[in-house]
């Protein structure tokens, strides 16, 4: 639900478009999106805004993500497959794990081949193809958020 701005200060507000805030609930799944294409970013933010899920923070880059991710108190991390350094993804998400240990972070993978067998073994919790369905990709956000909810 969207609402002007609250006059109360002290109480913390989640801005999830410019100029527009979203009522905190306690059970949202707060999400980061990591994802190199700013269209892309956008459709998921709306996904799963729709969801009644929060979006914390947004990165178009792997050193924003890195700076950003932790401090956004994540329960969700959508990382795009191509946003990883080329030279060393699983000591990324290593990386990744260590400053979010309580975040799953899945990985969104463009094309389907072996790079799904290779994001899930380099420390991703699930996958999302890029090429499925809204209603897919809705069916799999739901079921990844079902499992961190309390």
């Amino acid at each position: 639900m969207r609402l002007p701005q609250v006059a109360e200060t002290d109480t913390p507000q989640t801005q999830d478009a410019p100029g527009e805030f979203v009522l905190y609930d306690e059970y949202m799944t707060r999400v980061y999106v990591a994802d190199t294409l700013t269209e892309e970013r956008s459709a998921l933010r709306l996904m799963l805004l729709d969801l009644n899920m929060e979006v914390v923070g947004e990165a178009a880059d792997w050193v924003t993500t890195l700076a950003q991710a932790p401090v956004s108190r994540t329960d969700m991390l959508l990382v795009d497959w191509d946003l990883l350094p080329r030279t060393s993804p699983s000591i990324a998400l290593d990386e990744l794990r260590r400053i979010c240990p309580a975040a799953l972070v899945i990985i969104l993978i463009s094309h389907l081949d072996a790079r799904q067998q290779a994001a899930l073994s380099s420390g991703a919790d699930a996958f999302i193809s890029k090429g499925e369905t809204p209603e897919r990709v809705a069916e799999r956000l739901r079921s990844v958020a079902a499992s961190v909810r309390p």
